[in-house]
């Protein structure tokens, strides 16, 4: 028989052990091993079933055992000394609390997705686990952050590889009652709710989620509740679900939702509301209409407030491709925006904010990145190449600035050392190094050898190894209920052979079969006699995209040929509990998106963490770190003919690899049987990019760069009734209003011989005509740099000049300065006029410019 409801009775635990329930309760115990090894004592069985699940082990452990450890004094002081160790975690001052200077008091951080724990399945990949990281980072150092996100009853999907090789997706239902969370209660007990207007007048209600990720609260809001209608309950049902209107809700209900969340926990725990705004991706756009709804309520035009929420808002985008972002029908955004939803705000102001109304737009679609855009006074890309690629995808919203001019900066991402070093590594470091923190650890010191570090890394690739094999056998078993695994899964796989990971999401730019472009030669590597290579492969394909379950398929059915199924393998249901264990236990992690396409690739990190050696596209994050010791770039064929030509001639670069350097690397051994190269290579990936690509890093540099000045602008923007922002609001209607009057008339300059040398200096002085403008209104800049392709600029700087005073009378100013010549080659400059205002992030925030012509 079936059930025809579920739910999850919690345990009941004896007072003595109150504090498993404190620490089982915070989601610290995802990264934290001392935690972690507590529960793994009271039931190994139960813990390696509940995959490390310390609310779902309480529920199945037997209760005479809970009496039994009640009743060990040495266990209950255990347990007591891990709770006393979490609240001096909470309460302790720590790397935020000593920044000296105003500082932002809180920060709202907006994801669709969230990835902490295995136990907690609410993400699909990179995206989420990046902002499960970018939570845990920010407990650990102190920063005042809150998450909001979505609850999701069935997350992402579950995925199963049928006989024949195809991605096949379930959607088990998960009860949050068994889950790390707890319902945000009024003061009398009743869940707290939000509800958005919706046309028709329907209305859409949620519930409030919370998870406690050690110092950070998370929200997480659920639409699967008594007050909506069967189709409103499924708002929450599953991440990156349903259709354009399906996906609407949910960023409606993640970005205004989320905003008012905020509200009733700040009346809730007298908390104040956040002084700055991140949104993780344009899909929590929205939650700036909500912030501009509010301050129209409080006598501000749409205009004065807009510059408040852009004032305090960071906008982080994860897209290298226009098709990864969030496009819906113009029509039906008005729809939804035609209602109470946001009072005082307007539809038409709404829909210019996500107008694609720029050359190769479209009129019929609201852009969430072009909102997010504009919404956002500080905006960042994912690593230095992405923001390159991201100043060039939307520089289309800035018309007349060169691309680097584009106010897009970046910040590379990082991955949690915690979470994503292997315990096995953490504990070598503690015991040879004096600490257990990995990015600080003395990796070339002597005090841990060759043969220490080479045992640490074998005993990783045989978890792997281990791991890989009771994966394939679980997923035999449970598709074959009845049949016995065959006998060559036990020999899947060897802990002594060079093992290769390749893990992440599956769409077509990744590149999933480009090492099969030649199976015979493929088949020559796996196999070498003396030098074999195996292969460890994950991924998911969304359940849409059935070109991306194509090249699973094909992965699959390679891997299946008895000749190489015990070299190559194909782990289904990707998650962070096979992670965990897959990049500490790979080698080599390889990565072959089309470049420029990937926009950091975070899994070579936490391989790179274990010490890993990446195999890389120079792409994402690889091409500003690889330095020639940490691993091996891939040759780009950028100027291939075709995508065919380029596969063919990269996938022939990585089989060279391969066999000419990585694998002969790997097996060359001295006396001892240590490859003393290779360890070399260990040594200093763990040196040098542990530190550098460690998410406390990352959120330390969204602090100081990112935070810090969007809350000082917010401030501003705020004071004395939002003086400065009615001033601003204003002044750019003016300067737009002047901007077509702008001109520069005439350019002249001298001070150089005939033969220019460096040292000499420019003279230039331009005439411009600033349209009714006051000088104070802008700045007359020269642009110079290396004159490339003609008459192009590269690597250019700016001089701003000054307004000579005889002529401030004059409809035509004449601006003069110099500039030095500081090195040899091609030169070429230019004039240009840009609005100045001390309120603006950037010259071309206004995406106003004369240029001398």
């Amino acid at each position: 028989m079936r059930a025809i409801r579920r739910f999850t009775v919690r345990s009941v635990l004896p007072e003595a052990l109150s504090a498993l329930g404190e620490l089982a309760a915070n989601l610290r115990w995802a990264w934290h091993q001392p935690t972690q090894q507590i529960f793994a004592h009271i039931s190994p069985d139960d813990w390696r079933a509940t995959q490390g699940d310390p609310v779902a082990l309480l529920g199945a452990v037997r209760p005479e055992r809970l009496s039994q450890l009640a009743d060990d004094p040495g266990f209950v002081a255990w347990a007591n000394s891990l709770r006393d160790d979490l609240n001096a975690y909470l309460g302790e001052p720590r790397w935020y609390q000593g920044l000296e200077g105003p500082r932002p008091r809180s920060i709202g951080y907006f994801s669709p997705e969230f990835g902490i724990a295995a136990a907690l399945p609410q993400y699909s990949g990179g995206l989420g686990i990046l902002a499960g990281d970018h939570l845990k980072a920010a407990s650990d150092l102190g920063v005042p952050i809150i998450g909001v996100g979505l609850f999701y009853r069935s997350g992402y999907f579950r995925q199963a590889i049928s006989r024949d090789g195809w991605q096949e997706e379930s959607y088990p239902v998960l009860d949050p009652d068994g889950l790390p969370l707890s319902v945000l209660r009024l003061a009398d007990g009743t869940p707290a709710q939000i509800v958005l207007a919706l046309p028709d007048d329907r209305a859409l209600y949620a519930r409030i989620w919370q998870a406690q990720v050690g110092r950070v609260r998370l929200l997480m809001l659920d639409t699967d509740i008594p007050d909506n209608d069967d189709a409103l309950r499924s708002v929450t049902d599953r991440l990156y679900g349903g259709g354009g209107e399906h996906r609407l809700l949910q960023e409606l209900l993640l970005g205004i939702g989320g905003v008012r969340a905020l509200e009733v926990v700040s009346e809730l725990s007298d908390q104040p509301m956040p002084e700055v705004y991140h949104t993780n991706e344009g899909h929590a756009g929205f939650l700036g209409l909500e912030r501009i709804s509010t301050l129209i309520g409080n006598g501000l035009s749409f205009d004065e407030a807009l510059q408040v929420v852009r004032a305090g808002t960071v906008f982080t985008t994860h897209t290298p491709v226009p098709a990864g972002i969030d496009r819906f029908d113009r029509g039906l955004v008005e729809r939804y925006f035609s209602t109470d939803m946001l009072p005082g705000l307007e539809v038409s102001s709404v829909l210019s904010l996500g107008a694609e109304d720029y050359e190769g737009g479209s009129p019929d679609v609201f852009n969430m990145a072009v909102l997010g855009l504009r919404l956002g006074q500080r905006t960042n890309g994912v690593s230095v190449l992405h923001g390159a690629v991201s100043r060039g995808m939307f520089s289309g919203l800035w018309p007349g600035f060169d691309r680097d001019d584009v106010p897009i900066t970046s910040v590379t991402n990082g991955v949690h050392a915690p979470t994503w070093t292997d315990p096995l590594l953490q504990e070598l470091a503690r015991t040879k190094l004096g600490t257990g923190d990995t990015t600080v650890a003395d990796w070339r010191s002597d005090a841990v050898s060759d043969g220490e570090l080479w045992a640490v890394r074998g005993d990783m690739r045989r978890q792997l190894v281990h791991d890989a094999r009771r994966r394939v056998t679980d997923a035999w078993r449970e598709q074959n209920p009845d049949s016995i695994p065959p006998a060559w899964f036990q020999n899947l796989l060897d802990p002594s052979v060079l093992t290769i990971g390749f893990a992440r999401r599956v769409p077509t730019y990744k590149r999933l079969t480009l090492m099969l472009h030649d199976p015979a030669r493929l088949k020559a590597i796996l196999l070498n006699p003396e030098r074999p290579v195996q292969f460890v492969i994950a991924g998911k394909s969304h359940p849409a995209d059935d070109e991306g379950k194509r090249l699973i398929q094909k992965l699959v059915q390679f891997a299946s040929d008895p000749e190489v199924r015990t070299r190559i393998v194909f782990l289904p249901n990707y998650d962070i509990g096979m992670a965990q264990l897959l990049y500490p236990g790979t080698d080599v992690w390889l990565n072959n998106p089309l470049r420029p396409l990937e926009a950091c690739g975070t899994s070579g990190m936490k391989a790179a963490l274990n010490g890993g050696l990446n195999l890389s596209i120079l792409d994402g994050w690889w091409n500003e770190y690889f330095d020639g010791e940490n691993g091996w770039a891939i040759p780009t064929a950028d100027s291939a003919g075709d995508s065919a030509e380029r596969d063919a001639i990269e996938a022939e670069a990585l089989y060279d690899l391969l066999e000419n350097q990585v694998a002969p690397r790997f097996y060359d051994r001295d006396g001892d049987g240590i490859p003393q190269h290779w360890l070399q290579s260990i040594r200093h990936t763990l040196a040098t990019l542990s530190p550098e690509l460690s998410a406390e890093r990352m959120v330390r540099e969204y602090v100081t760069r990112l935070y810090i000045p969007a809350a000082e602008a917010e401030r501003v923007m705020s004071a004395d009734d939002h003086q400065e922002a009615r001033a601003l609001a204003a002044w750019k209607e003016r300067v737009r209003a002047a901007w077509p009057g702008v001109s520069v008339v005439h350019v002249e300059s001298g001070g150089l011989d005939d033969t220019p040398q460096v040292g000499d200096e420019l003279h230039v002085r331009a005439h411009v005509q600033l349209g009714g403008l006051s000088p104070d209104d802008v700045a007359v800049e020269v642009v110079y740099g290396h004159a490339v392709h003609g008459d192009e600029l590269a690597e250019t700087q700016t001089v701003e000049l000054t307004a000579s005073p005889a002529a401030a009378d004059s409809t035509e100013l004449v601006y003069a300065g110099t500039v030095q010549l500081g090195r040899a080659g091609s030169f070429g400059y230019t004039v240009r006029v840009v609005p100045k205002n001390p309120d603006l992030a950037s010259p071309a925030e206004l995406g106003l410019i004369a240029v001398a012509h």
